[in-house]
Protein backbone atom coordinates (compact mmCIF):
# COMPACT_ATOMS: atom_id res chain seq x y z
CA UNK A 1 0.00 0.00 0.00
CA UNK A 2 2.72 2.50 0.91
CA UNK A 3 4.45 1.73 -2.38
CA UNK A 4 1.23 2.63 -4.28
CA UNK A 5 1.00 5.90 -2.39
CA UNK A 6 4.62 6.70 -3.18
CA UNK A 7 4.09 5.76 -6.82
CA UNK A 8 0.99 7.97 -6.98
CA UNK A 9 2.88 10.85 -5.45
CA UNK A 10 5.74 10.40 -7.89
CA UNK A 11 3.34 10.36 -10.83
CA UNK A 12 1.55 13.48 -9.54
CA UNK A 13 4.92 15.18 -9.03
CA UNK A 14 6.04 14.27 -12.55
CA UNK A 15 2.71 15.51 -13.97
CA UNK A 16 3.08 18.82 -12.07
CA UNK A 17 6.67 19.32 -13.23
CA UNK A 18 5.83 18.59 -16.87
CA UNK A 19 2.75 20.80 -16.93
CA UNK A 20 4.40 23.55 -14.92
CA UNK A 21 7.34 23.56 -17.34
CA UNK A 22 5.01 23.61 -20.33
CA UNK A 23 3.15 26.53 -18.80
CA UNK A 24 6.32 28.54 -18.31
CA UNK A 25 7.40 27.84 -21.89
CA UNK A 26 3.99 28.88 -23.14
CA UNK A 27 4.01 32.13 -21.14
CA UNK A 28 7.57 32.96 -22.16
CA UNK A 29 6.76 32.44 -25.83
CA UNK A 30 3.52 34.45 -25.99
CA UNK A 31 3.27 36.50 -29.16
CA UNK A 32 0.60 38.73 -30.59
CA UNK A 33 0.23 40.91 -33.69
CA UNK A 34 -1.36 44.36 -33.40
CA UNK A 35 -1.76 47.51 -35.48
CA UNK A 36 -0.66 50.96 -34.40
CA UNK A 37 -2.62 53.75 -36.09
CA UNK A 38 -0.83 57.08 -36.51
CA UNK A 39 -2.99 60.06 -37.44
CA UNK A 40 -1.10 61.75 -40.25
CA UNK A 41 -3.42 64.70 -40.82
CA UNK A 42 -2.36 67.10 -38.05
CA UNK A 43 0.14 67.38 -35.21
CA UNK A 44 -1.16 67.31 -31.64
CA UNK A 45 1.90 68.99 -30.14
CA UNK A 46 5.04 70.85 -31.16
CA UNK A 47 8.34 70.82 -29.27
CA UNK A 48 11.51 72.85 -29.52
CA UNK A 49 14.11 71.33 -31.83
CA UNK A 50 16.29 71.03 -28.73
CA UNK A 51 13.50 69.42 -26.71
CA UNK A 52 15.98 67.30 -24.75
CA UNK A 53 17.42 69.17 -21.78
CA UNK A 54 19.37 68.12 -18.69
CA UNK A 55 20.27 69.83 -15.43
CA UNK A 56 23.45 70.52 -13.51
CA UNK A 57 22.84 71.14 -9.81
CA UNK A 58 24.56 72.88 -6.88
CA UNK A 59 24.55 70.00 -4.37
CA UNK A 60 27.93 69.48 -2.65
CA UNK A 61 29.44 66.06 -1.83
CA UNK A 62 27.85 66.23 1.63
CA UNK A 63 24.34 65.95 0.18
CA UNK A 64 23.09 62.56 1.38
CA UNK A 65 19.72 60.80 1.24
CA UNK A 66 18.65 57.66 3.07
CA UNK A 67 22.25 57.11 4.22
CA UNK A 68 23.74 57.36 0.72
CA UNK A 69 25.85 60.28 -0.53
CA UNK A 70 25.50 60.14 -4.32
CA UNK A 71 26.56 63.57 -5.55
CA UNK A 72 30.36 63.43 -5.40
CA UNK A 73 31.97 66.22 -7.41
CA UNK A 74 28.98 66.93 -9.64
CA UNK A 75 28.25 70.45 -8.44
CA UNK A 76 28.50 73.52 -10.64
CA UNK A 77 31.29 74.56 -8.27
CA UNK A 78 33.48 71.45 -8.49
CA UNK A 79 32.55 69.55 -11.66
CA UNK A 80 35.56 68.44 -13.73
CA UNK A 81 35.19 70.45 -16.94
CA UNK A 82 38.23 68.81 -18.53
CA UNK A 83 36.81 65.29 -18.61
CA UNK A 84 36.79 64.07 -22.23
CA UNK A 85 33.68 61.90 -21.84
CA UNK A 86 31.77 64.81 -20.31
CA UNK A 87 32.77 67.08 -23.18
CA UNK A 88 31.89 64.53 -25.86
CA UNK A 89 28.60 63.54 -24.19
CA UNK A 90 27.32 67.12 -24.45
CA UNK A 91 28.75 67.78 -27.92
CA UNK A 92 26.98 64.68 -29.28
CA UNK A 93 23.64 66.51 -29.03
CA UNK A 94 24.79 69.62 -30.84
CA UNK A 95 23.10 71.26 -29.03
CA UNK A 96 22.10 70.04 -25.60
CA UNK A 97 19.97 72.41 -23.56
CA UNK A 98 21.26 72.59 -19.97
CA UNK A 99 19.45 74.11 -17.01
CA UNK A 100 21.77 75.26 -14.21
CA UNK A 101 19.95 75.17 -10.90
CA UNK A 102 18.20 73.27 -8.18
CA UNK A 103 17.26 73.62 -4.54
CA UNK A 104 20.41 75.43 -3.42
CA UNK A 105 20.22 78.06 -6.20
CA UNK A 106 18.07 80.12 -3.82
CA UNK A 107 21.02 80.31 -1.40
CA UNK A 108 23.71 81.41 -3.89
CA UNK A 109 25.43 84.80 -3.83
CA UNK A 110 27.22 85.87 -7.02
CA UNK A 111 30.63 87.36 -6.24
CA UNK A 112 30.67 89.89 -9.06
CA UNK A 113 32.76 92.30 -6.99
CA UNK A 114 35.74 89.96 -7.23
CA UNK A 115 35.72 88.96 -3.57
CA UNK A 116 36.85 85.51 -2.52
CA UNK A 117 34.22 83.02 -1.36
CA UNK A 118 34.15 82.28 2.37
CA UNK A 119 35.36 78.85 3.42
CA UNK A 120 31.85 78.12 4.73
CA UNK A 121 30.21 77.81 1.28
CA UNK A 122 27.40 75.21 1.33
CA UNK A 123 28.32 73.65 4.66
CA UNK A 124 25.86 71.05 5.89
CA UNK A 125 23.73 72.52 8.67
CA UNK A 126 20.39 71.00 9.59
CA UNK A 127 19.25 74.17 11.32
CA UNK A 128 19.31 76.19 8.10
CA UNK A 129 16.88 76.27 5.16
CA UNK A 130 17.44 73.27 2.85
CA UNK A 131 19.98 71.87 5.34
CA UNK A 132 22.96 73.89 4.10
CA UNK A 133 24.60 77.25 4.69
CA UNK A 134 24.93 79.98 2.07
CA UNK A 135 26.84 79.27 -1.14
CA UNK A 136 28.87 81.49 -3.46
CA UNK A 137 29.63 81.63 -7.18
CA UNK A 138 33.03 83.25 -7.86
CA UNK A 139 33.34 84.88 -11.28
CA UNK A 140 36.45 82.86 -12.26
CA UNK A 141 34.30 79.72 -11.96
CA UNK A 142 31.51 81.36 -13.95
CA UNK A 143 34.13 82.15 -16.62
CA UNK A 144 35.27 78.52 -16.68
CA UNK A 145 31.72 77.26 -16.98
CA UNK A 146 30.92 79.58 -19.86
CA UNK A 147 34.11 78.64 -21.68
CA UNK A 148 33.07 75.00 -21.35
CA UNK A 149 29.52 75.69 -22.54
CA UNK A 150 30.85 77.56 -25.56
CA UNK A 151 33.14 74.65 -26.38
CA UNK A 152 30.31 72.13 -26.17
CA UNK A 153 27.75 74.39 -27.95
CA UNK A 154 25.34 73.91 -25.03
CA UNK A 155 22.22 76.08 -24.71
CA UNK A 156 22.14 77.46 -21.18
CA UNK A 157 19.31 78.29 -18.78
CA UNK A 158 20.47 79.82 -15.48
CA UNK A 159 18.36 79.62 -12.31
CA UNK A 160 18.58 82.80 -10.23
CA UNK A 161 18.35 83.13 -6.44
CA UNK A 162 14.76 84.25 -5.78
CA UNK A 163 14.93 84.40 -1.96
CA UNK A 164 17.27 87.37 -1.57
CA UNK A 165 15.51 90.18 0.26
CA UNK A 166 12.69 88.07 1.68
CA UNK A 167 11.88 87.09 5.24
CA UNK A 168 10.55 83.68 6.20
CA UNK A 169 7.66 83.98 8.65
CA UNK A 170 6.44 81.58 11.32
CA UNK A 171 4.19 79.83 8.79
CA UNK A 172 7.15 79.03 6.57
CA UNK A 173 6.21 81.52 3.85
CA UNK A 174 8.80 83.83 2.30
CA UNK A 175 7.43 87.37 2.37
CA UNK A 176 8.55 90.66 0.87
CA UNK A 177 9.80 91.59 -2.60
CA UNK A 178 12.76 89.97 -4.31
CA UNK A 179 15.97 91.97 -4.06
CA UNK A 180 17.26 91.80 -7.63
CA UNK A 181 20.53 93.69 -7.10
CA UNK A 182 22.85 90.69 -6.97
CA UNK A 183 21.11 88.93 -9.86
CA UNK A 184 21.33 92.07 -11.98
CA UNK A 185 25.06 92.30 -11.29
CA UNK A 186 25.54 88.71 -12.53
CA UNK A 187 23.48 89.35 -15.66
CA UNK A 188 25.49 92.52 -16.42
CA UNK A 189 28.77 90.67 -15.88
CA UNK A 190 27.58 87.90 -18.19
CA UNK A 191 26.60 90.32 -20.96
CA UNK A 192 29.82 92.33 -20.60
CA UNK A 193 31.82 89.13 -21.02
CA UNK A 194 29.86 88.20 -24.16
CA UNK A 195 28.45 85.00 -22.70
CA UNK A 196 25.24 83.72 -24.29
CA UNK A 197 22.44 82.71 -21.93
CA UNK A 198 19.26 81.36 -23.54
CA UNK A 199 17.11 82.09 -20.52
CA UNK A 200 17.10 83.30 -16.92
CA UNK A 201 14.81 81.38 -14.55
CA UNK A 202 13.60 82.91 -11.28
CA UNK A 203 13.65 80.60 -8.28
CA UNK A 204 13.27 76.90 -7.60
CA UNK A 205 10.25 75.10 -6.08
CA UNK A 206 8.82 78.15 -4.30
CA UNK A 207 5.39 77.93 -5.97
CA UNK A 208 2.21 76.54 -4.40
CA UNK A 209 3.06 74.90 -1.08
CA UNK A 210 6.74 75.16 -1.96
CA UNK A 211 9.62 72.99 -0.78
CA UNK A 212 11.17 74.43 2.38
CA UNK A 213 9.41 77.75 1.87
CA UNK A 214 6.96 79.39 -0.52
CA UNK A 215 6.14 82.70 -2.19
CA UNK A 216 2.64 83.90 -3.06
CA UNK A 217 1.63 83.94 -6.73
CA UNK A 218 0.95 87.68 -6.60
CA UNK A 219 4.43 88.49 -5.26
CA UNK A 220 6.10 86.05 -7.62
CA UNK A 221 4.36 87.70 -10.57
CA UNK A 222 5.67 91.11 -9.46
CA UNK A 223 9.20 89.71 -9.12
CA UNK A 224 9.00 88.07 -12.56
CA UNK A 225 8.04 91.44 -14.01
CA UNK A 226 11.11 92.92 -12.28
CA UNK A 227 13.34 90.32 -13.93
CA UNK A 228 11.71 91.04 -17.29
CA UNK A 229 12.43 94.77 -16.92
CA UNK A 230 16.06 94.08 -15.97
CA UNK A 231 16.58 91.95 -19.07
CA UNK A 232 14.90 94.53 -21.30
CA UNK A 233 17.29 97.16 -19.97
CA UNK A 234 20.53 95.16 -20.03
CA UNK A 235 19.83 93.53 -23.42
CA UNK A 236 18.39 96.73 -24.94
CA UNK A 237 20.91 96.72 -27.79
CA UNK A 238 20.38 93.04 -28.58
CA UNK A 239 17.87 91.97 -31.22
CA UNK A 240 17.29 88.64 -29.49
CA UNK A 241 16.71 88.73 -25.76
CA UNK A 242 16.91 85.78 -23.36
CA UNK A 243 13.78 84.07 -22.11
CA UNK A 244 12.20 84.80 -18.75
CA UNK A 245 11.31 81.49 -17.07
CA UNK A 246 9.46 80.78 -13.81
CA UNK A 247 8.52 79.42 -11.31
CA UNK A 248 10.36 76.07 -11.53
CA UNK A 249 8.04 74.33 -9.08
CA UNK A 250 5.40 71.64 -8.71
CA UNK A 251 2.15 72.28 -10.52
CA UNK A 252 -0.56 73.80 -8.34
CA UNK A 253 -3.57 74.75 -10.47
CA UNK A 254 -4.73 77.74 -8.44
CA UNK A 255 -1.24 79.17 -7.88
CA UNK A 256 -0.14 78.67 -11.49
CA UNK A 257 -3.37 80.15 -12.86
CA UNK A 258 -3.03 83.33 -10.79
CA UNK A 259 0.66 83.61 -11.64
CA UNK A 260 0.10 83.23 -15.39
CA UNK A 261 -2.77 85.71 -15.42
CA UNK A 262 -0.60 88.31 -13.66
CA UNK A 263 2.42 87.91 -15.99
CA UNK A 264 0.84 88.41 -19.44
CA UNK A 265 3.85 90.16 -20.98
CA UNK A 266 6.84 89.33 -18.79
CA UNK A 267 6.69 85.51 -18.64
CA UNK A 268 7.92 83.57 -21.68
CA UNK A 269 8.20 80.05 -20.24
CA UNK A 270 6.30 78.50 -17.36
CA UNK A 271 8.35 75.68 -15.85
CA UNK A 272 7.18 72.82 -13.65
CA UNK A 273 8.87 69.83 -12.01
CA UNK A 274 8.00 66.13 -12.17
CA UNK A 275 8.76 63.58 -9.44
CA UNK A 276 5.71 61.38 -9.83
CA UNK A 277 7.26 58.13 -8.54
CA UNK A 278 7.66 59.25 -4.93
CA UNK A 279 10.84 59.09 -2.83
CA UNK A 280 14.01 57.44 -4.01
CA UNK A 281 13.85 55.16 -0.97
CA UNK A 282 10.62 53.50 -2.15
CA UNK A 283 10.92 49.74 -2.56
CA UNK A 284 8.35 49.56 -5.34
CA UNK A 285 9.96 51.93 -7.85
CA UNK A 286 10.42 49.25 -10.51
CA UNK A 287 6.79 48.17 -10.18
CA UNK A 288 5.66 51.78 -10.58
CA UNK A 289 7.83 52.29 -13.65
CA UNK A 290 6.28 49.22 -15.31
CA UNK A 291 2.69 50.14 -14.41
CA UNK A 292 0.79 51.87 -17.27
CA UNK A 293 -1.66 53.42 -14.82
CA UNK A 294 1.17 55.06 -12.88
CA UNK A 295 2.70 56.35 -16.11
CA UNK A 296 -0.66 57.80 -17.17
CA UNK A 297 -1.10 59.49 -13.80
CA UNK A 298 0.90 62.58 -14.79
CA UNK A 299 -1.24 63.19 -17.89
CA UNK A 300 -3.66 65.42 -15.99
CA UNK A 301 -0.83 67.78 -15.01
CA UNK A 302 0.36 68.05 -18.62
CA UNK A 303 -3.21 68.57 -19.83
CA UNK A 304 -4.03 71.24 -17.23
CA UNK A 305 -0.88 73.16 -17.98
CA UNK A 306 -1.50 72.94 -21.72
CA UNK A 307 -4.98 74.37 -21.23
CA UNK A 308 -3.57 77.17 -19.06
CA UNK A 309 -0.96 78.36 -21.56
CA UNK A 310 -3.47 78.19 -24.42
CA UNK A 311 -5.61 80.89 -22.79
CA UNK A 312 -5.53 84.22 -24.68
CA UNK A 313 -4.03 86.25 -21.80
CA UNK A 314 -0.56 84.69 -22.00
CA UNK A 315 2.05 83.99 -24.64
CA UNK A 316 4.03 81.70 -22.33
CA UNK A 317 4.82 78.11 -23.28
CA UNK A 318 5.25 75.12 -20.98
CA UNK A 319 8.50 73.36 -20.12
CA UNK A 320 9.36 70.57 -17.72
CA UNK A 321 12.18 72.40 -15.97
CA UNK A 322 13.30 69.46 -13.82
CA UNK A 323 12.29 65.80 -13.74
CA UNK A 324 14.06 63.04 -11.85
CA UNK A 325 11.09 60.74 -11.32
CA UNK A 326 12.01 59.77 -7.75
CA UNK A 327 12.90 62.65 -5.46
CA UNK A 328 15.81 62.90 -3.01
CA UNK A 329 18.47 61.87 -5.54
CA UNK A 330 16.72 58.85 -7.05
CA UNK A 331 17.66 55.23 -6.38
CA UNK A 332 20.87 53.46 -7.38
CA UNK A 333 20.38 50.68 -9.94
CA UNK A 334 16.88 51.91 -10.72
CA UNK A 335 16.90 55.56 -11.77
CA UNK A 336 20.36 55.16 -13.34
CA UNK A 337 19.67 51.72 -14.85
CA UNK A 338 18.00 50.38 -17.99
CA UNK A 339 14.56 50.09 -16.39
CA UNK A 340 14.36 53.86 -16.01
CA UNK A 341 14.29 54.36 -19.77
CA UNK A 342 10.74 52.99 -19.70
CA UNK A 343 9.73 55.89 -17.46
CA UNK A 344 11.95 58.50 -19.11
CA UNK A 345 11.02 57.87 -22.73
CA UNK A 346 7.36 57.58 -21.79
CA UNK A 347 7.65 60.96 -20.08
CA UNK A 348 9.16 62.49 -23.21
CA UNK A 349 6.37 61.04 -25.34
CA UNK A 350 3.61 62.21 -23.01
CA UNK A 351 5.07 65.68 -22.51
CA UNK A 352 5.49 66.25 -26.25
CA UNK A 353 1.93 65.14 -26.97
CA UNK A 354 0.69 67.87 -24.61
CA UNK A 355 2.68 70.56 -26.41
CA UNK A 356 5.52 70.77 -23.88
CA UNK A 357 8.37 72.57 -25.61
CA UNK A 358 11.38 71.40 -23.57
CA UNK A 359 11.97 68.59 -21.07
CA UNK A 360 14.88 68.92 -18.60
CA UNK A 361 16.09 65.72 -17.01
CA UNK A 362 17.40 65.79 -13.45
CA UNK A 363 20.35 65.40 -13.91
CA UNK A 364 23.00 65.46 -16.61
CA UNK A 365 25.34 64.28 -13.87
CA UNK A 366 24.90 63.93 -10.12
CA UNK A 367 22.76 61.91 -7.73
CA UNK A 368 21.43 58.50 -8.70
CA UNK A 369 19.43 59.78 -11.67
CA UNK A 370 22.16 61.25 -13.86
CA UNK A 371 22.37 60.62 -17.58
CA UNK A 372 26.09 60.22 -16.85
CA UNK A 373 27.67 58.27 -13.99
CA UNK A 374 28.69 60.67 -11.23
CA UNK A 375 32.11 59.11 -10.67
CA UNK A 376 33.20 57.81 -14.08
CA UNK A 377 31.21 60.11 -16.42
CA UNK A 378 30.25 56.97 -18.37
CA UNK A 379 26.80 57.29 -20.00
CA UNK A 380 24.00 55.53 -18.18
CA UNK A 381 21.26 53.87 -20.30
CA UNK A 382 19.03 56.96 -20.29
CA UNK A 383 21.78 58.99 -21.94
CA UNK A 384 21.49 56.84 -25.06
CA UNK A 385 17.68 56.96 -24.88
CA UNK A 386 17.87 60.75 -24.79
CA UNK A 387 20.36 60.90 -27.67
CA UNK A 388 18.23 58.63 -29.86
CA UNK A 389 15.15 60.74 -29.18
CA UNK A 390 17.10 63.91 -29.96
CA UNK A 391 18.35 62.54 -33.28
CA UNK A 392 15.21 60.75 -34.46
CA UNK A 393 12.10 62.47 -33.12
CA UNK A 394 11.18 65.70 -34.89
CA UNK A 395 9.32 68.57 -33.25
CA UNK A 396 5.80 67.58 -34.36
CA UNK A 397 4.00 65.00 -32.22
CA UNK A 398 1.34 62.87 -33.89
CA UNK A 399 -1.69 61.18 -32.36
CA UNK A 400 -1.47 57.41 -32.01
CA UNK A 401 -4.02 54.70 -31.29
CA UNK A 402 -3.09 51.18 -30.22
CA UNK A 403 -5.90 48.70 -29.64
CA UNK A 404 -3.83 45.95 -28.09
CA UNK A 405 -2.34 45.47 -24.63
CA UNK A 406 -1.92 48.45 -22.26
CA UNK A 407 1.63 47.22 -21.76
CA UNK A 408 2.63 48.71 -25.11
CA UNK A 409 3.21 52.46 -24.96
CA UNK A 410 3.35 54.08 -28.39
CA UNK A 411 4.31 57.56 -29.58
CA UNK A 412 4.95 59.00 -33.03
CA UNK A 413 6.61 62.14 -34.38
CA UNK A 414 7.51 63.53 -37.74
CA UNK A 415 11.06 62.37 -38.32
CA UNK A 416 13.85 64.79 -37.52
CA UNK A 417 15.52 66.40 -40.54
CA UNK A 418 14.29 63.61 -42.81
CA UNK A 419 11.00 62.66 -44.42
CA UNK A 420 8.50 60.25 -42.94
CA UNK A 421 7.70 59.45 -39.33
CA UNK A 422 9.47 57.92 -36.34
CA UNK A 423 7.56 55.68 -33.94
CA UNK A 424 8.56 54.88 -30.36
CA UNK A 425 7.33 51.55 -28.98
CA UNK A 426 7.79 50.61 -25.31
CA UNK A 427 6.97 47.07 -24.15
CA UNK A 428 6.37 46.91 -20.39
CA UNK A 429 5.43 43.22 -20.52
CA UNK A 430 7.86 40.59 -19.27
CA UNK A 431 6.51 37.73 -21.37
CA UNK A 432 4.80 38.89 -24.53
CA UNK A 433 6.43 39.72 -27.84
CA UNK A 434 4.27 42.08 -29.88
CA UNK A 435 4.45 42.23 -33.67
CA UNK A 436 3.43 45.78 -34.56
CA UNK A 437 2.27 46.97 -37.95
CA UNK A 438 2.06 50.74 -38.35
CA UNK A 439 -0.78 52.33 -40.32
CA UNK A 440 -1.40 55.96 -41.25
CA UNK A 441 -4.43 55.05 -43.31
CA UNK A 442 -8.00 55.27 -42.01
CA UNK A 443 -8.70 51.84 -43.52
CA UNK A 444 -6.00 50.33 -41.33
CA UNK A 445 -3.71 49.33 -44.17
CA UNK A 446 -0.12 49.00 -42.90
CA UNK A 447 2.45 51.55 -44.03
CA UNK A 448 4.09 48.88 -46.16
CA UNK A 449 0.96 48.60 -48.36
CA UNK A 450 0.60 52.37 -48.70
CA UNK A 451 4.28 52.95 -49.45
CA UNK A 452 4.92 50.06 -51.76
CA UNK A 453 2.18 51.21 -54.11
CA UNK A 454 3.70 54.65 -54.62
CA UNK A 455 7.37 54.11 -53.88
CA UNK A 456 9.91 54.52 -56.64
CA UNK A 457 12.60 52.90 -54.53
CA UNK A 458 13.42 49.31 -55.27
CA UNK A 459 14.70 48.94 -51.74
CA UNK A 460 11.65 49.83 -49.62
CA UNK A 461 12.83 49.55 -46.04
CA UNK A 462 12.74 51.19 -42.63
CA UNK A 463 15.28 51.59 -39.83
CA UNK A 464 14.89 50.15 -36.35
CA UNK A 465 16.74 50.72 -33.07
CA UNK A 466 16.03 47.99 -30.50
CA UNK A 467 17.02 48.75 -26.89
CA UNK A 468 17.35 45.99 -24.29
CA UNK A 469 19.11 45.43 -20.99
CA UNK A 470 22.34 43.47 -20.80
CA UNK A 471 21.62 39.85 -19.79
CA UNK A 472 17.94 40.77 -19.53
CA UNK A 473 18.61 42.46 -16.18
CA UNK A 474 16.35 45.52 -15.98
CA UNK A 475 18.60 46.98 -13.28
CA UNK A 476 21.71 46.74 -15.42
CA UNK A 477 23.57 49.95 -16.20
CA UNK A 478 24.49 48.59 -19.63
CA UNK A 479 22.14 49.11 -22.56
CA UNK A 480 22.20 47.04 -25.74
CA UNK A 481 21.38 48.60 -29.11
CA UNK A 482 20.33 45.90 -31.56
CA UNK A 483 22.11 43.38 -29.35
CA UNK A 484 25.39 45.31 -28.99
CA UNK A 485 26.49 46.88 -25.72
CA UNK A 486 26.86 50.66 -25.83
CA UNK A 487 29.96 52.19 -24.27
CA UNK A 488 32.47 54.94 -24.93
CA UNK A 489 35.86 54.05 -26.41
CA UNK A 490 39.29 54.62 -24.88
CA UNK A 491 39.27 58.21 -26.13
CA UNK A 492 35.96 58.95 -24.45
CA UNK A 493 34.06 59.11 -27.75
CA UNK A 494 30.33 58.40 -27.75
CA UNK A 495 29.60 55.26 -29.82
CA UNK A 496 27.68 55.49 -33.09
CA UNK A 497 24.00 54.63 -32.75
CA UNK A 498 23.38 52.53 -35.82
CA UNK A 499 20.04 50.99 -36.83
CA UNK A 500 19.17 47.69 -38.43
CA UNK A 501 17.34 47.75 -41.75
CA UNK A 502 14.01 45.93 -42.04
CA UNK A 503 11.67 45.38 -44.97
CA UNK A 504 8.57 47.54 -44.79
CA UNK A 505 6.36 44.51 -45.39
CA UNK A 506 7.55 42.92 -42.12
CA UNK A 507 6.05 43.91 -38.75
CA UNK A 508 8.24 45.42 -36.04
CA UNK A 509 9.09 42.87 -33.38
CA UNK A 510 8.90 44.41 -29.92
CA UNK A 511 10.40 41.90 -27.51
CA UNK A 512 9.43 41.69 -23.82
CA UNK A 513 10.92 44.51 -21.73
CA UNK A 514 12.31 46.29 -24.76
CA UNK A 515 12.13 49.69 -26.45
CA UNK A 516 12.14 50.26 -30.20
CA UNK A 517 12.53 53.41 -32.30
CA UNK A 518 11.22 52.86 -35.84
CA UNK A 519 12.08 55.35 -38.58
CA UNK A 520 9.71 54.95 -41.56
CA UNK A 521 10.88 57.30 -44.33
CA UNK A 522 8.74 56.21 -47.27
CA UNK A 523 5.32 57.35 -46.18
CA UNK A 524 3.41 60.52 -46.99
CA UNK A 525 2.36 62.46 -43.89
CA UNK A 526 0.54 65.79 -44.49
CA UNK A 527 1.18 66.87 -40.89
CA UNK A 528 4.90 66.69 -41.54
CA UNK A 529 4.91 68.64 -44.80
Amino acid sequence: MPSLVILSLLCYGLYWVIHSHKSSISVASLSTEETLFVNKTAAIGATDDDFICATIDWWPPQKCDYGTCSWGSASLLNLDLDNAIFLNAIKAFSPLKIRLGGTLQDKVTYLTDGSQPPSTSFVKDGSQLFGFSQGYLPMPRWDQLNSFFNKTRAVIIFGLNALIGRNINSNGAATGAWNSTNAESLIRYTVDKGYTIHGWELGNELSGNGVGTKVSADQYAADTHTLHEILQKIYADYGSKPLVLAPGGFFDANWFTEFVHKTPLSLKVITHHVYNLGPGSAGDLVDKILDPDVLDGISQTFSSLQNLVETPNTSAVAWVGEAGGAYNSGHNLVTNAFVFSFWYLDQLGLAASYDTKTYCRQTLIGGNYGLLDTNTFQPNPDYYSALLWHRLMGNKALSTSFSGTKKIRAYAHCSKKTKGITVLLINLDSNTTVQVRVSTDSTGRPVSSESLQSSKDSDDVREEYHLTAQDGDLQSKVMLLNGKALSVDSSGDIPPLEPITVRLSDPTTVAPFSIVFVHIPNTTVPACA
